[in-house]
């Protein structure tokens, strides 16, 4: 009776090692299961441009190498009407990250100018891109050869309200025009207005996009033209907005364009919601610039861009944290 007492105690205590064996395994599988868990994916929408211009193409190629590259990212352009269209979508939170010129972006983080009462003070930057120049289109037959020739003559301005008009308006009224008074202004987007040049329904238009642009090209090849901004005008505009810059256009960007044209021009400026996580815009940051070879192959206007440069002719504007501590991790910032 002891001996069978003692087996009966030995099984029971095996019983209970296998269960609990077996509870612990199935807290293993769980752990294993919960491990498989999908990662959550960062949806990232990126507007750039209307979809003629250059800036589409740049969104395009950037978009791509993230969401290939970065993982838990899916990132997808689109065309949009433009810098200040894309900063008011990512301060109304309908994109996350996207790209305008520098002194768009100042304007929306103070709140002046087009972003008057409806600041975004929690605008960051991920970095600086290339410089944005200006590009004054005009037909042969037009007459015109200075901005201030523009006077009186039919000349696409794009949107009230749009970083073209605004651009026009300080260009026009530097040289002693007042704007729109002094011209007969359309207010056409430029992809419309090439159209409309090469059948001669307009004088000229401005477009400001990273050269070549495919509607310049378009127009170029029709008995159109580009105009210089001459070196007076270019120091009136430094003197009084800080941000702009003396730009070369080389000679052949362009179909039928002979010699260099020298122009103003604006530097770029990728910048992002500060909700994104530092660690989303760190990867962000590190991919773009650790493929930005393959990017420049992509689209012309990223060739021989340098980390160095990114955080150089932003207007002083702030960086996102992760993107911060990537460019102090390769030693652009301390």
């Amino acid at each position: 009776m002891k001996s069978f007492a003692k087996f009966k105690k030995l099984a029971c205590v095996a019983l209970a090692v296998s269960m609990l064996a077996g509870a612990l395994a199935g807290c293993g599988g769980e752990k294993k299961e919960a491990a498989k868990a999908p990662e959550k994916i960062v949806k990232i929408n990126f507007p750039t441009a209307g979809a003629s211009g250059a800036l589409y193409a740049v969104g395009a190629a950037i978009t791509n190498n993230w969401t290939k590259n970065v993982p838990g990212v899916q990132a997808a352009s689109q065309a949009s009407a433009g810098g200040i269209a894309n900063l008011n979508m990512v301060a109304g939170n309908e994109a996350q990250v996207s790209i305008a010129i520098s002194s768009n972006v100042l304007q929306c983080l103070n709140g002046t100018d087009s972003f008057k009462d409806h600041a975004y003070k929690d605008l960051k930057v991920i970095g600086g891109l290339y410089m944005n120049p200006n590009q004054v289109v005009v037909t042969k037959n037009s007459g015109i050869k200075t901005l201030a020739d523009v006077k009186g003559k039919h000349f696409a301005v794009a949107a009230a309200g749009s970083s073209v008009y605004n651009e026009c308006e300080n260009h026009f009224t530097t040289v002693g025009l007042k704007f729109p008074e002094d011209i007969k202004a359309e207010l056409i987007a430029f992809g419309p207005a090439a159209d409309m040049l090469q059948n001669g329904t307009l004088d000229g238009a401005w477009i400001m996009s990273g050269a070549p642009a495919a509607a310049v090209s378009q127009a170029l090849t029709a008995n159109c033209q580009l105009v210089e901004i001459d070196d007076q005008t270019l120091d009136a505009l430094k003197a009084k907005y800080p941000w702009y810059a003396k730009y070369t256009i080389p000679a052949k960007t362009y179909p039928n364009q002979d010699k260099d044209i020298q122009t103003s021009a604006i530097k770029m400026v990728m910048f992002c919601r500060h909700d994104l996580s530092e660690d989303t815009v760190y990867k962000l940051t590190k991919s773009f610039w650790e493929h930005i070879d393959e990017l420049g192959k992509a689209q012309k206007n990223l060739q021989g861009l340098k980390p160095a440069d990114a955080v150089k002719d932003i207007a002083n504007l702030p960086l996102h944290p992760g993107a911060e501590k990537y460019y102090k991790e390769i030693g652009v910032l301390k």
